[in-house]
């Protein structure tokens, strides 16, 4: 039975084993009358702003303060060493989200970072959580709109994007922004979810995926992000999957997700936030699912200017 399902059985009562044999006979658990349909007005939800209050919480409870998604402290400071960080230097970041991976690298490293996001609702926040942290002016948040991005306005050591590229639809203009204000020899450190195969694009799975992320994702093959850099005079150095590290780290993080909504329950707008946690645990069961098959996959890349590079790569 799937997390989603168990913690509504969890909230609404019901034994999960009698659940399983109410599903396996199908009878339904409770006859409820479908609403007639109203008629709304189409809005483009690519301009809307998935983040909610609501979410930005459920997704601190799962993955840790300041994160939204897989990857806490120790995680971004290990995919971060080979970009070899100093006081001195200046980074910037593509997909900031709650800016917790940035002001972890502030704190080990010293490095100034200037972070982009879509969402305001996660910049709001994270500008917060910076300032209660005394970081406010190293690790700085933006947001941004990838329609029309006419790019940055400074230049910068490093680059890093986690998991943002995927939401862009025109992937080699933004890897052209970010390679005209990285400094000569300067590093781009990506992890990106790309598809398996072309073939994969025709499956239910997939469409069923597209449908439910917060952005329409536009995703590609490892391949084609290579041949995006390479034509942009990037030198890409790393190119690997780390899709069952990934995995593994969003299984951990949902291990306690019976524990939070304990936790919820005791809130007094506990039911609206165990509905939020339930759309949360069906949105990462959709993409865990995808890349157990390896239909989606996540890809890390390591990059650097050919104008030069530091010593280091030869040890790579």
């Amino acid at each position: 039975m799937g997390l989603g399902l168990r913690l509504k059985a969890w909230w609404e009562g019901y034994d999960t084993d009698d659940i399983k044999d109410r599903m396996r006979d199908r009878m339904p658990i409770e006859a409820v009358e479908p609403e007639p349909e109203k008629e709304v007005e189409q809005i483009d939800p690519d301009k809307l702003d998935p983040w909610d209050a609501a979410t930005v919480d459920i997704a601190q409870y799962i993955w840790g303060k300041g994160f939204c998604g897989p990857g806490g402290p120790d995680y971004i400071i290990s995919l971060s060493k080979l970009l070899a960080l100093s006081p001195e230097m200046s980074m910037l970041q593509i997909g900031a989200g709650l800016g917790g991976p940035a002001r972890v690298l502030v704190d080990r490293f010293g490095v100034w970072i200037t972070g982009y996001e879509q969402s305001q609702a996660l910049v709001d926040k994270g500008r917060k959580l910076s300032k209660m942290a005394g970081l406010e002016k190293k690790a700085v948040l933006e947001t941004y709109e990838i329609e029309g991005f006419e790019g940055f306005s400074r230049k910068y050591d490093r680059a890093i994007s986690k998991e943002a590229l995927f939401t862009i639809q025109d992937k080699n203009a933004m890897v052209a922004h970010i390679e005209d204000k990285l400094k000569p020899g300067g590093l781009f450190l990506m992890t990106e979810y790309v598809i398996g195969s072309d073939a994969v694009i025709g499956k239910a799975s997939y469409k069923e995926w597209v449908a439910g992320e917060r952005h329409k994702p536009y995703a590609v093959l490892s391949d084609d992000l290579v041949d995006i850099l390479k034509n942009n005079r990037m030198q890409v150095r790393v190119s690997e999957d780390v899709s069952r590290q990934y995995v593994e780290m969003i299984n951990k993080a949902w291990a306690g997700a019976d524990e939070v909504a304990a936790k919820l329950a005791k809130r007094e707008d506990g039911a609206m936030m165990i509905q939020t946690l339930m759309r949360e645990a069906e949105f990462w069961t959709r993409r865990k699912k995808l890349m157990e098959s390896g239909d989606l996959k996540l890809w890390r890349i390591v990059a650097n200017k050919k104008s030069g590079g530091p010593s280091m790569m030869s040890d790579w």
